[in-house]
């Protein structure tokens, strides 16, 4: 596979985990998500 999509795949799974992180131990609500400025910039940015 060419390097550059190996790359490009990598850093997809680095922000995926990273996004995942910001929800150890609560609950993925979206609700929740919603009221949280912070978090929806930070999912958003990975994103």
């Amino acid at each position: 596979m060419d390097e550059r999509i190996l790359k490009w795949l990598f850093d997809i799974k680095l922000s995926i985990d990273e996004i995942e992180s910001f929800f150890d131990g609560q609950p993925k609500d979206f609700f929740e998500y919603k009221k949280n400025l912070v978090l929806k910039r930070a999912v958003e940015r990975n994103l």
